[in-house]
């Protein structure tokens, strides 16, 4: 049974997923279970089979497209476009050359590099023979110095072959990292015979795998694939400990697929267009949306922009030229797209022209933003997009849950997929969520220890993630996000300090200023705060554009505006749980070298904690510099 917003306020849209199934244990745990009240649908063996369904129905029609390089060598010029039928016949031929090379789950592909078409069609044909891969993160390899996480994940894997886009830039890592008993594919002959004069690795083409005839293996090597088959590797961000490879299988992508499908109908009604960021090397962007388009039959455009000061406008110029039908990205991408519509009629006027849905994850998504957004809509059109949001994981393929109505709030999150059953686990003050169904992981690669460690005596998976009731008395409306539970902490008081709530007001009481906020007062008195600015701080500061971020926090404006940020938060609390006592803006980025900060732009509580200590006391002990305390 789906519910349908028709209202003049919202453009249609269908909810699939609106009733829930609620059994209570029988024991006094206090433990709840909870799934969605529809069976999941039949869905294919293997992810390939819809690649090669849809290259039959719709050969011509493109599946991923990317601007092709400038003349200074970035992808800002006309698109390049990978039809259905050239993927699939791409996928056969790299298949072919990946069979000839003996690659399998003890030897797989890693793949070093941004999202590309080279990627894509990398992807597919590993998938196609049953070959798993990795797309590894770009920093790790761009941005890290010492590259412990890189060596960390090619120790893990023991890739048979790796894949750079680009020489010169992944040369280094790779000579650092990568044995050179392991072949190294490249684009083209010229950047292969580059290579060789520097690195003693043996090199080949992606150019000469694109040549290759298929042969009758590779067809037999497909059929052989099944549910259990490994696609992929997708590695955790590494929060508090080095990353684990979360094993993907056919099952739980196709499953997946099928789930999101049924929760949001509206995906399936062609023309399904993407233009997206989101990394592939994880799972919102490698297995939701890389997916997706293979699912239902889509165009990806792949966005070589990101929500930062430096590439925003690149995002911009794509959504005035493709108009997306469904949307993705997290708070700090929205709010510059909210920002720039407000002025720049061609972004307003393409970009909402046929969206069904935007969603947003990652963080919470500050009301002001949301209000903007509506406003634009109306503004262009006389009615809403509708504004969507749920929850999952790397382990979860990654859809998990989905909200059920137009009318939701940051921070909720719905009623489980279909095929997906919740167990709600009393802890303390909280209450935990864990998972259990096809699109959940059988584990970590080689780490059995790890994997026993998350699933518990029922075979659920234990996210630590906490949710609550949006209305207790009606379990249809269902959960809402109540932080993570590793990251809440107690005061020397005794007092439990929940940390996800807080850090969510504090975001949404320092918009557009904060990006995010880290919470501190473990065994202290009060509850501290380090904020993350937006790059919109530089403007409050009335400072250059090029002026230090030192500068700026130090300026009469923005310190006015700490002041005033605080002491409205103050006013606002109920108790020293909630209550900022204390806060410092940072004036050094959070660092992915570090675990601070994923390439996806979210940032980890307990690494920034751990890093920055010294700093934190110096918070509480009032000598860090531009320490500000509620009047």
């Amino acid at each position: 049974m789906s519910a349908s917003t028709t209202g003049a306020r919202f453009r249609p849209f269908t909810f699939g997923v609106t009733r829930a199934r609620r059994r209570d244990a029988a024991d006094g745990s206090g433990i709840t279970y909870l799934e969605a009240d529809q069976a999941l649908g039949p869905y294919p063996q293997r992810i390939t089979d819809r690649l090669i369904h849809w290259a039959g129905v719709v050969p011509d029609q493109t599946l991923y497209a990317r601007r092709a390089p400038d003349a200074n060598g970035l992808p800002r010029g006309q698109w390049q476009h990978l039809s259905f039928a050239q993927a699939l016949a791409a996928a056969r031929s790299i298949g072919q050359a990946l069979l000839e090379r003996g690659l399998s789950a003890e030897r797989p592909l890693a793949i070093l590099s941004e999202n590309s078409l080279e990627h894509a069609m990398l992807a597919l044909g590993a998938t196609y023979v049953g070959v798993p891969f990795c797309a590894v993160s770009p920093a790790y390899s761009l941005v890290s110095k010492d590259y412990d996480k890189l060596r960390h994940v090619l120790d893990t894997l023991t890739p048979g072959l790796v894949y750079a886009s680009d020489w010169s830039l992944y040369g280094s890592a790779i000579r650092a990292t990568v044995p050179e008993s392991c072949e190294v594919l490249l684009q083209d002959e010229a950047k292969a015979a580059a290579a060789a004069q520097t690195s003693p690795h043996t090199f080949s083409t992606l150019e000469s795998f694109l040549r290759m005839q298929p042969t009758p293996a590779v067809e037999a090597a497909m059929r052989s694939t099944g549910p259990d088959t490994i696609v992929k590797f997708l590695f955790t961000s590494g929060s508090t400990k080095l990353p684990k490879a979360v094993i993907n299988t056919q099952r739980m992508i196709c499953s997946n697929q099928q789930q999101m499908l049924q929760s949001m109908p509206n995906i399936g009604e062609p023309p399904l267009v993407l233009v997206d960021w989101m990394p592939w090397n994880h799972t919102a962007g490698g297995n939701h949306d890389f997916f997706m388009v293979v699912y239902n039959g889509g165009t990806l455009y792949i966005d070589d922009g990101k929500p930062t000061a430096a590439l925003i406008s690149e995002t911009l110029r794509n959504l005035r030229e493709i108009a997306p039908t469904w949307y993705f990205n997290v708070p700090i991408g929205y709010e510059a797209i909210a920002a720039a519509m407000k002025t720049d009629d061609a972004l307003r006027r393409n970009f909402l022209s046929r969206v069904r849905q935007l969603f947003y994850a990652g963080a919470a998504l500050a009301q002001p933003i949301w209000d903007s957004l509506y406003k634009s809509c109306e503004r262009e059109y006389g009615e809403r997009v509708v504004m969507t949001a749920g929850l999952g994981m790397t382990e979860s393929s990654p859809f998990g849950l989905f909200v059920t109505t137009p009318h939701s709030k940051s921070g909720d999150l719905g009623l489980p997929c279909a095929g997906l059953e919740l167990k709600l686990v009393p802890m303390g003050d909280k209450t935990e969520i864990r998972y259990r169904g096809p699109n959940i992981t059988p584990g970590y690669w080689r780490n059995e220890e790890a994997t026993r460690e998350v699933f518990d005596e029922e075979s659920f998976f234990c996210t630590g993630d906490a949710v609550q009731w949006i209305d207790p008395s009606d379990i249809h409306h269902g959960l809402r996000f109540d932080g993570r539970i590793a990251e809440d902490f107690k005061l020397a008081t005794g007092t439990f300090v929940s940390v996800g709530p807080l850090r969510a007001k504090i975001i949404a009481a320092g918009a557009p200023y904060v990006q995010d906020a880290v919470l501190t007062g473990l065994n202290l008195k009060e509850v501290g705060a380090l904020l993350v600015p937006t790059p919109r701080l530089r403007e409050l500061g009335a400072l250059a554009a090029d002026a230090p971020l030192a500068a700026v926090v130090a300026s009469a404006p923005v310190r006015a505006w700490l002041q005033d940020l605080l002491n409205r938060l103050a006013a606002q609390s109920t108790g020293s749980a909630n209550r900022i006592a204390r806060a410092l803006i940072l004036t050094e980025p959070p660092s992915i070298d570090k675990g601070e900060l994923t390439d996806k732009g979210s940032i980890n509580q307990r690494a920034v904690l751990k890093h920055r200590a010294a700093l934190v006391d110096a918070l509480h002990d009032g000598s860090a510099p531009h320490m500000t305390q509620p009047e």
